[in-house]
């Protein structure tokens, strides 16, 4: 029986639509890695990623029971005459947003390459540069950096529907179901693997490391978190919940300690001072938001001058805000009669408003501080160098993705995957945490993170399996060049340790 017209117009249109290829490109180059020279591959390109359909494909280049969905775009590099790739780590890595590139880990601190830009209250001007990165992990283990869907130049095939990859759960099964097609093309089932992920793509590491395992079966050795967020209660600042106020409150105390805005003793030495406002945090201060209006006077009166001591913050102020400080208002009224703001992804950066009446800041000053140094440092790096070519706009970060992201899995109740973690940990228990902290990050602060850790009901056995490590830094603390060399002797170290006893 012949097909309907209509029948027969959709199935012209299904023939005609292009069929999805792989777009790889491989190059060679050599980088010094702490004195030790390194040659190394690096893959450059785009995987077709395919999904397992009812419908039998009949084109070309289209297998039997699959549907090519998305075009995913990554930049692999691989160390050059390594005799046994099972004993060779690699690590996948990706940032956050959600809707950012993966630029920020591969040209800030892992890659071979570097971004020029300098660092707070000594930026470069444009046109920015690379430079080799001497304090690169590619030494100790091959690195992928992944572009999640509409992020860097990943993008939907002709005919499907990019905003159905804009969600918490499919967010985790396409990067997770990349993972699992490179590591079984490139034949590194056998090797030890590890995720590293930045903000959001310590939620997506979390996740994954659930999904890995359930649904293929891939267990990892570890995970490396970098400016952690596990638990979004923990940063929304909403009425009802004091649970932020309590936990930004030593990154607010660090904050006014690097802007110089203590007095006395308390200006002296930031370890000293954190160590005193996190016992603050969690007694008396906890103790009063958790009392509310029963608070007797001279009580509240006694917890306000404190948080002044400790913030730089007025009496007068503290007073009117309740004793709350929220993120957004403090990044404007800590240097406000110095027409100053601070950053959020790093209160080290200052910037300058149209006037200083507002509540909160027109831009934040660390993020626009990284922008364009490495948009441009990336967009040159991948033809010149890498010798992958493009005319689409590569989406650093897609702030409409961000918007049209959709937490319904999470409806009524925060996002929160420390379960997830927590189960991976538990099934397999030669799994590793690292978490870097910088002590200036007002985007997830650090002792949100070790609250989330804390309360993850970990079997005693596991609690070993969890480190962590401290910077003098923002979100990205791999800017600051002590910084960055510190994360790498602590990422090598950590890798080291997880890998399995030779």
């Amino acid at each position: 029986m012949p097909d309907k017209p209509e029948e027969q117009k959709d199935k012209a249109a299904e023939e005609s639509k292009p069929t999805p290829k792989d777009q790889l490109v491989e190059v060679q180059h050599t980088v010094t890695i702490r004195g030790e020279e390194i040659s190394y591959t690096v893959t450059t390109g785009t995987l077709v990623l395919k999904e397992e359909s009812e419908k039998t494909g009949d084109k070309a280049g289209e297998s039997e029971g699959e549907k090519p969905k998305a075009s995913i775009f990554f930049v692999a590099y691989t160390r050059n005459a390594v005799d046994d790739k099972a004993r060779r780590p690699i690590t996948f890595s990706f940032n956050g947003g959600p809707g950012s590139s993966s630029v920020w880990l591969h040209l800030g601190a892992l890659g071979p390459r570097r971004v020029s830009m300098g660092d707070a209250g000594q930026l470069l001007p444009p046109p920015y540069g690379l430079t080799d990165n001497p304090e690169s992990i590619l030494d100790v283990t091959d690195l992928v950096f992944i572009d999640p869907m509409l992020t860097g130049y990943s993008r939907a095939v002709v005919g499907e529907k990019a905003k159905e990859f804009l969600s918490f759960k499919k967010d985790i099964e396409s990067v997770g179901d990349f993972i699992r097609l490179y590591t079984t093309r490139y034949q590194r089932w056998l090797s030890p693997k590890f995720l590293i992920g930045e903000s959001y793509g310590t939620t997506r590491a979390a996740g994954l490391s659930g999904y890995l395992q359930d649904r293929h079966g891939l267990y990892l050795n570890g995970l490396m978190l970098v400016s952690s967020i596990l638990d979004f209660g923990t940063a929304d600042f909403q009425p009802g919940n004091d649970l932020p106020h309590i936990l930004y409150l030593p990154t607010f105390a660090a904050t006014a300690w690097y802007h110089q805005r203590l007095k006395g003793r308390f200006q002296k030495d930031l370890h000293k001072l954190l160590a005193e406002v996190k016992a603050f945090a969690l007694t008396d201060y906890a103790t009063t938001l958790l009392r509310g209006a029963s608070v007797p006077l001279k009580t509240r009166a006694v917890i306000i001058e404190q948080l002044a001591a400790y913030t730089g913050l007025s009496i007068d102020y503290l007073d009117r805000i309740n004793l709350r400080i929220e993120i957004m208002r403090f990044t404007k009224e800590l240097l406000r009669d110095q027409r100053r703001t601070v950053g959020r992804l790093d209160s080290r950066f200052t910037g300058i408003d149209r006037d200083s009446g507002g509540e909160t800041f027109e831009h934040d000053p660390s993020m626009s501080a990284i922008t364009g140094p490495y948009t441009a440092a990336f967009y040159d790096y991948v033809r010149r160098e890498l010798k992958f070519e493009s005319d689409l706009p590569y989406e650093i970060l897609n702030f409409k993705a961000n918007e049209q992201w959709s937490f319904a899995q999470h409806e009524n109740r925060y996002v929160e995957v420390g379960e997830t973690l927590r189960k991976a940990l538990a099934i397999n228990p030669h799994l590793k945490v690292f978490v870097a902290n910088g002590y200036f990050d007002l985007a997830t602060p650090y002792f949100a993170t070790e609250y989330t850790f804390n309360h993850l009901s970990l079997d005693p056995s596991l609690q070993s399996n969890i480190s962590m490590g401290y910077y003098e830094a923002g979100h990205m603390m791999y800017i600051h060049d002590p910084s960055l060399a510190k994360l790498k002797q602590d990422l090598a170290t950590f890798i080291a340790n997880a890998l399995p006893a030779v």
